[in-house]
């Protein structure tokens, strides 16, 4: 017997027959002896109708109201998932965040898990229930609910199994594992057996849609063993997460993955004084307003100035740039503060990198074959990622897949 946390999204729960489905495929685990956690997202395109509602009402939504409203739509979820469990004849009970007591920080609408409570859902799992949790949600150290961010049901199933001490925690989603880039883009794409936490942790964090950041990062600290499966095909071992890296097959492709993100923004503050200090003065007032900021670059100083460039996400765009025109610019005697959101990022993925050479000269000069332009270059120890302009994105992306051989079994 196993207790196993399995993690539903919008799409597998997004009308009654696909809960009912959901509800069998819960009931045929429950039928091999195992304690089962469901943790269910709001049904597909319903956060996004709360969304707009919220902004019908207030074009920018107070953050703690706004999580009131979209938190609601797990918790229709839960409910009918519970329900169609009980016409199974199974014991379920529905769960939202509040009354798991998924503690959070409030920081609303991306909070961050701080603690949870597992009393009560291993009590109800020893008595024979299915517990179905609320994705997506938790409440603050005042009583407040609040939301984990896009995707973040994903974190939720994981910190569960984590704080359950889970066998598997298993995210069901549209796709049937985790693909070397994505199938709509390039269709020789190829599903992946098995991936490196590392390897996924990066596609995540470079734009890959198929798991939340968040959750990997919390799967690869409290070692839960991860797997993505597809909600709608009965059979198939989807990708396996794993903590190893496979050094029997030297065999093995060097990159992994492409991943792609086109929801970034590029911000310039142009004739900066080239002088200790200034990068915090520029990007301390950014952070305090709670904006990610992602890759950065300094040029090389001239005439006593320098251009100081980075990227955030693109709804915050706006936000940074009245910062910096407000507080930074003249304080710091800045030429000119500038914004363009008409860029991707494209970045190449694989543990292989570390022992493999010329993957950058490879990737650099397979673009430049296409007349792609590299504006910014940010790199780790298994990745390299360029921000190029938007209109060039899928093609950049197909090409790579295709110079590194990835369609290849």
């Amino acid at each position: 017997m196993a207790l196993i946390v399995q993690k539903y999204g919008g799409t597998s729960v997004a009308n009654p027959e696909r809960i009912r489905n959901v509800a069998r495929r819960v009931a045929r685990y429950k039928a091999m002896g195992h304690q089962v956690v469901v943790v269910v997202s709001a049904m597909s395109g319903e956060t996004n109708r709360l969304i707009s509602l919220a902004k019908e009402i207030m074009p920018d939504p107070d953050p703690r109201e706004l999580d009131v409203m979209v938190s609601t739509g797990e918790q229709v979820t839960i409910g009918m998932t519970a329900l169609a469990l009980m016409e199974l004849g199974i014991k379920a009970k529905s769960y939202t965040g509040t009354q798991v007591k998924i503690l959070t920080d409030d920081a609303f609408s991306k909070a961050r898990i701080l603690d949870i409570d597992q009393h009560n859902l291993k009590k109800d799992l020893d008595d024979g229930y299915v517990c179905v949790v609320a994705g997506f949600q938790g409440v603050d150290a005042n009583g407040n609910i609040t939301t984990l961010g896009r995707g973040g049901s994903d974190t939720t199933g994981v910190a569960l199994a984590a704080a359950l001490k889970a066998d598997e925690c298993q995210i069901y989603t549209d796709v049937d594992g985790v693909y070397t880039t994505d199938p709509r883009v390039v269709p020789e794409a190829r599903r992946l057996d098995k991936i490196t936490f590392e390897e996924m942790l990066e596609l995540a964090s470079q734009g890959s849609k198929v798991l939340q950041i968040r959750s990997v990062e919390f799967a690869g600290k409290y070692k839960v063993k991860l797997r993505v499966l597809s909600s709608f095909e009965e059979e198939g071992d989807g990708t396996l997460i794993t903590f190893e890296e496979n050094e029997e097959n030297m065999e093995d492709p060097i990159i992994s993955g492409i991943a792609f993100n086109r929801d970034e923004a590029k911000i310039t503050v142009a004739g900066v004084p080239d002088k200790p200090g200034i990068a915090y003065q520029i990007l301390g007032p950014v952070a305090d307003a709670n904006i990610d900021v992602d890759m950065i670059i300094q040029n090389v100083g001239a005439d006593g100035t320098t251009d100081f460039t980075f990227t955030v996400h693109k709804n915050e765009m706006n936000k940074a740039l009245t910062i910096l025109r407000d507080k930074v610019q003249g304080h710091i005697q800045a030429r000119e503060v500038t914004g363009d959101d008409k860029i991707a990022k494209v970045s190449v993925v694989g543990v292989g990198m570390r022992s493999h050479v010329g993957i950058a000269s490879q990737m650099f000069r397979t673009l430049a074959e296409e007349g792609i332009n590299i504006q910014m270059i940010s790199t780790s120890e298994i990745k390299i990622a360029v921000v190029i302009e938007e209109k060039y994105m899928e093609l950049a992306v197909r090409v790579l897949h295709k110079a590194f051989g990835l369609e290849n079994a």
